[in-house]
């Protein structure tokens, strides 16, 4: 991996109740593929250039204020569990729209989608935030055309995420852009995801999927089964699509994403399962639409990976979120929330 010459900066604007995962996460994304490239500079701001104090209690010193600071390569700001209306507004919508005119593209981290509407950069553009926020985000700011099922979404130079693992996905997709996916991939194998739900049980996430090189064979295979996971993929019938013999693109599937065929089938077809468990989905109905063939099947391959049944994965996982504003339980997984 190639060192490149100019870091850019990268300016996560932090304030009062601010949620530490939203910023944490995202900027170690960009701490550690400094290990590759020594691409970026991350800076910490507040609109004053006082210390925060954290959703945790806890005080955090900044490098500076947002209007002395210069001008960055991309803003970034977080969220919070404080209601919109308390943060989203002067000082710190001030200090973003300062920072905002002098950066070459601008993020928000769950909530912080709020600030971002506040100061116009969303209006007339896609954005999510969090599953709990995006009928408020909606209603407020009818200008926004708002993706409450997304887990990030990317509009010109301006990108949203729903939170947390979400942000953290977002960096690496503008690591990504910035440096190649061989650099993204290198971030993504060093920075495995681990989430801890109620019943004591590890929630298995699976490390942030590495994408493949964008004009590869591999990409476009990948493409192909993400588009359609409950299809019945053998290693043949997905080699012939994409016009080469089974055993090159094994060979091609091992060299850029570090599994088989098989192996990235199965993976994804266990991320739409917990999606469709998670959004209140029988087991029997979760088989057949991700494509295990039979419930018990799925089953297995539950147990494999977490060492409990769907329905317990189920039980567990809907007893520890609560209903959304509208009652119902969220289709979308904000996979850290």
């Amino acid at each position: 991996m190639r060192s490149t010459p100019a870091r850019r900066r990268i300016a996560f604007l932090l304030f009062d109740g601010v949620k530490s995962l939203d910023y944490v996460g995202p900027a170690e994304v960009f701490v550690e593929a400094n290990q590759a490239v020594q691409g970026y500079e991350v800076v910490l701001l507040s609109p004053d250039g006082r210390e925060v104090m954290t959703s945790l209690g806890s005080t955090v010193s900044v490098h500076g204020s947002a209007g002395d600071a210069g001008d960055f390569d991309t803003v970034i700001v977080p969220g919070s569990e404080l209601p919109p209306r308390e943060f989203a507004r002067a000082p710190l919508t001030d200090a973003t729209a300062a920072l905002a005119s002098r950066a070459r593209r601008v993020v928000s981290i769950c909530s912080g989608a709020f600030v971002l509407a506040e100061i116009g950069a969303l209006d007339g553009k896609r954005a999510t935030t969090h599953w709990k926020f995006a009928s408020e985000l909606q209603s407020r700011y009818p200008r926004v055309h708002v993706e409450p099922d997304a887990i990030f979404v990317r509009d010109g130079d301006v990108s949203t995420s729903a939170g947390v693992a979400a942000g953290i996905d977002l960096a690496l997709a503008l690591v990504e852009d910035d440096h190649g996916a061989d650099v993204a991939r290198h971030v993504a194998q060093l920075l495995l995801v681990y989430l801890q739900r109620s019943g004591g049980q590890s929630q298995y996430s699976v490390p942030l999927r590495a994408r493949a090189q964008p004009a590869s064979i591999v990409r476009r295979a990948t493409d192909l089964v993400d588009a359609d996971p409950a299809r019945t993929w053998s290693v043949p019938d997905l080699a012939g699509l994409v016009a080469v013999s089974p055993r090159h693109l094994t060979r091609r599937f091992r060299e850029e994403l570090g599994q088989s065929p098989s192996e990235y089938v199965n993976a994804v077809r266990f991320d739409l399962a917990r999606v469709h468990l998670e959004g209140g989905a029988s087991v029997t109905a979760t088989a057949a639409q991700a494509g295990y063939g039979s419930a018990e099947g799925m089953r297995r391959a539950f147990i494999a990976r977490l060492g409990i049944s769907p329905s317990q994965y189920q039980r567990a996982f809907r007893s520890a979120i609560p209903a959304a504003p509208d009652g119902r339980t969220p289709r979308l997984l904000d996979l850290a929330s």
